[in-house]
């Protein structure tokens, strides 16, 4: 009988290691979940990759339209998709909550601090841009980012005001009319006219081309940045009648050039072509697809 419970010992051991090691090949994709967010951690995890929706996006919607776990997870990278989203800018406290939102993710899951990266789509990659340089100021929180990226985000909000002006007196669409007269009244009574007075304009955007004020990103002069953006001329005033000087492209590139003409060292500004498509296989330029996966997680993973 003894020596039978020992060799059952010995094959429970041998089952397991060999479990855990094909657990570890394949990242172990087990589901983390919880109001905040969608968690995939693999063992010996080695960086961690948060993600944040588009405008309506959840953490469901974003995973769907950006499939990078199994991949993510083969690398020994974490990714938590968010449930934070319906923000295109934040208040002083809106960053002290995000923030301790994240480190209880970390606290909580037992995650690494030491290679962590941030981006998000449209919306969501102004949050990203806003809670990493809150980050990289707030020792306290033991959270700062290696590395920052956007995809197609409206990082100018005076801007993005004039155009929705400028689209609601076109009226080329009912979707578009629609959207910009959200966004137009939302910003009148939330910030005011920039025509009037830019200051509250100034304290959220992460960047405002007409002053040249970045106050939101100069605590990011020492971290990673990728501005992805897919400038089809051609789709966007096809579906939006919207010229270049209107598009996030436009923008994302003038900020780009900014930054890097203030002594930013790793600013990349990427632009794709007839990459953006959405998980239906509708063409459409604002959208996850435009980012080559492999070659994020080769940025995130160099040293």
């Amino acid at each position: 009988m003894k020596k039978f419970t020992k060799n059952l010992l010995f094959i429970t051991v041998i089952f397991s290691t060999i479990l855990n090691y094909a657990q570890e090949a394949k990242g172990n994709n087990s589901l983390i979940e919880n109001e905040d967010y969608n968690l995939y951690k693999p063992i010996n995890t080695q960086g961690v990759l948060l993600l944040f929706g588009g405008f309506p996006e959840d953490a469901e919607g974003i995973e769907n339209e950006f499939q990078i776990t199994d991949l993510a997870n083969e690398k020994k990278v974490a990714v938590a998709y968010l449930n934070f989203n319906r923000k295109l800018w934040l208040e002083e406290d809106e960053k002290e909550q995000l923030a301790l939102s994240l480190q209880e993710l970390f606290t909580s899951n037992n995650l690494p601090s030491d290679n962590i990266y941030i981006g998000g789509l449209s919306s969501g990659g102004n949050m990203a841009l806003l809670i990493s340089n809150y980050l990289s100021q707030k020792s306290e929180y033991n959270l700062n980012p290696a590395g920052v990226f956007i995809v197609d985000s409206p990082v100018d909000l005076a801007a993005l005001y004039r155009i929705a002006e400028s689209n609601i007196k076109r009226k080329f669409s009912e979707a578009s009319v629609g959207e910009s007269t959200f966004i137009f009244n939302y910003f009148h009574d939330q910030l005011g006219n920039p025509n009037d007075t830019i200051a509250l304009y100034e304290k959220y955007a992460a960047f405002t081309y007409e002053t040249k004020d970045f106050q939101n990103l100069k605590d990011l002069k020492k971290t990673k940045i990728r501005f992805y953006t897919e400038p089809d001329k051609v789709w966007w005033k096809e579906n939006m009648g919207v010229d270049y000087e209107q598009m996030n492209a436009f923008h994302i590139k003038r900020l780009s050039d900014f930054l890097s003409s203030q002594d930013f060292k790793n600013v990349q500004f990427i632009a794709t072509e007839n990459k953006g498509f959405r998980a239906d296989g509708t063409k459409n330029p604002h959208s996850w697809s435009i980012i080559d996966k492999e070659d994020l997680l080769k940025w995130m993973l160099k040293d």
